[in-house]
């Protein structure tokens, strides 16, 4: 069947995954990247351009799979589409849901690997925990995520997918009919209504370090952020780092969503213990950083993550030192004090409640915000720093044998 507009196609090099049905996935796609692919196929400029138009609004803002229910388009082009492309999700390995309302998923990759993604209902919010690798890069000792080998970096439509996917399961997307068989560029042929939504909130604090897949952790959190699409604001968007201290600053100008730091300690001692990569990057370089951040101010505080750990980290004098630490720099911070999630094998131990609440009673004495992390999801290893995606046991030995590669590939 001849398609209007179409011509031979033209091969250009892409870095989609192939699959073996010889389509393409179209799920975490730019609309310039999707326009690209259609003319690959072999439209031409000005149709690519339209079609990409609606199939970005499909994907993104309606979550639509089906070609056949794109109904704005004539149906030779449907079939055309569906014969080309493929518009995906993670599949699902298995789906928990915890005592407190936290549900976990593990996902599995078209090349079978595993990750995982967390959503935490509250009251005024629903947050999504995202991954950005499989695996992880660092080796932090209280973070059982650390105790895997990194396998490789996810894809921007692995992290799409996982907001894809989560607004599937919450059946969040909006509702109603376009015009059936409209093939214009009509901005009036939309007849529907989005729900108010439960996915409200994004953090990249699942599993991997997110500054050591910037690319692809940039590219998705910009189609997350479009207003044609997903539309959510950057200021609902939180992207934690250990400490990668070069890529901040690019981060800032480039996604420009919010800042969190995972801290953990306020000497080089602790630090270089807990958090490896301070041997490469230390605390007060870290916190310069922090200062130079160009989206930071009142408005928009850098989050430090804090996790307590028995007779480690959680001494009065830890405290005080924070607070010198956060105005020495002049930061516009608050701190999250993170109960340590024990898992098997975990060397530390959780600071005790009534050493948690002196410990923040002391950062708000000094007039900066120090609340408590309420543990969510410990029932289905979903709290922070539980993440990890086999049941595999390793012995202390072979717990330093990994953090020492992974030091040693960090240089």
């Amino acid at each position: 069947m001849q398609i209007p507009g179409h011509i031979d196609p033209v091969p250009v090099p892409r870095t989609i995954t192939p699959r073996a049905d010889g389509r393409s996935d179209l799920l975490g796609l730019s609309r310039e990247q999707i326009r690209a692919e259609l003319e690959d196929k072999g439209l031409e400029p000005k149709q690519a351009k339209l079609r990409a138009k609606q199939l970005f609004h499909w994907l993104y803002h309606r979550g639509e799979t089906d070609f056949e229910r794109m109904t704005d388009l004539a149906k030779p082009m449907r079939g055309w589409m569906a014969e080309r492309f493929v518009i995906g999700r993670p599949q699902v390995v298995e789906a928990q849901v915890s005592s407190d309302g936290t549900r976990k998923w593990l996902l599995r990759s078209d090349d079978g690997q595993d990750y995982e993604m967390v959503f935490i209902p509250d009251a005024d919010r629903g947050t999504l925990c995202v991954s950005s690798q499989v695996g992880c890069t660092l080796n932090c000792r209280f973070c059982h995520t650390g105790t895997m080998r990194l396998v490789r970096n996810l894809t921007p439509g692995e992290i799409v997918g996982q907001v894809m996917l989560a607004r599937d399961a919450l059946g969040e997307w909006p509702k109603g009919t376009m015009a059936a068989g409209t093939d214009e560029d009509d901005d009036d042929a939309p007849q529907y209504t989005a729900d108010g939504r439960m996915l409200t909130n994004i953090v990249m604090m699942g599993m991997g370090e997110p500054l050591y897949n910037f690319e692809n952790v940039r590219d998705a959190l910009k189609v997350v952020m479009d207003g044609d699409g997903l539309s959510l604001s950057k200021r609902r968007i939180t992207l934690s780092t250990s400490g990668v201290v070069p890529m901040m600053a690019r981060a800032a100008e480039e996604i420009g969503v919010n800042l969190a730091v995972s801290l953990h300690a306020v000497t080089k001692e602790v630090r270089d213990e807990i958090v490896p990569i301070n041997r490469k990057y230390g605390i007060e370089e870290l916190l310069q950083a922090c200062a130079d951040y160009p989206k930071a101010n009142n408005a928009r505080r850098i989050t430090f993550e804090y996790v307590m750990l028995k007779d480690k980290n959680d001494s009065d004098a830890d405290a005080r030192e924070l607070v010198r630490l956060i105005r020495h720099y002049k930061l516009p911070a608050k701190v999250n004090l993170i109960p340590f999630n024990p898992w098997p094998g975990a060397i530390y131990e959780c600071s005790s409640p009534e050493r948690v609440k002196r410990f923040s009673e002391i950062i708000f004495e000094s007039g900066i915000s120090a609340p408590v992390r309420t543990p969510r999801g410990r029932d289905i290893s979903a709290a922070c720093g539980q993440l990890k995606t086999q049941a595999q046991k390793m012995s202390r030995a072979e717990l330093d044998r990994l953090a020492e590669e992974k030091q040693a590939a960090l240089g």
